[in-house]
């Protein structure tokens, strides 16, 4: 990768341009984090208790009853954030909407099955299952680098 450095005071903004043959996922990381997608923590709700989860350890997000629940290995968490917000804060490096309801974490998917009505079932390692609606196959087989046909 070429890095280059322009600094001049004439320049009112500070501008970046990526040249890249694809998009893959060091690119991807560097537009996270130049977007600030970096987030640290999301509170979570169960009952009366306020929990502090760490986005890495999420398996999945999804909606329930009007609210987005947050599923991790010790349980499911009400959030205050709405779906869409958390596919803004989230790194796509990381997290990738499966469905109109659903954002998963790629880490903490284990197999999927493909059905005759062309969905996939993806199973995450919690056991955990959720389907991936066809609007959304290529985008989670684009991040699964599963596109047949192209070198990646």
């Amino acid at each position: 990768m070429k890095v280059t450095l322009d600094i001049d005071n004439d320049y009112e903004e500070t501008k970046v341009t990526i040249h890249c043959r694809e998009m893959d996922d060091s690119i991807k990381e560097m537009l996270d984090f130049l977007k600030g997608k970096k987030k640290e923590f999301i509170v979570g709700r169960d009952g009366e208790m306020q929990h502090i989860l760490k986005p890495d350890e999420i398996h999945y997000f999804h909606t329930e009853n009007e609210g987005v629940v947050a599923v991790n290995s010790e349980g499911s968490f009400i959030l205050k954030e709405k779906l869409y917000e958390l596919e803004e804060m989230l790194p796509a490096s990381k997290f990738i909407r499966i469905s109109k309801s659903v954002i998963a974490n790629l880490y903490e998917l284990s197999r999927f099955e493909a059905s005759f009505n062309g969905t996939l079932c993806v199973h995450f390692k919690s056991g955990a299952k959720e389907y991936v609606s066809r609007t959304y196959v290529n985008g989670i087989k684009d991040a699964l680098k599963m596109t047949r046909g192209k070198n990646r």
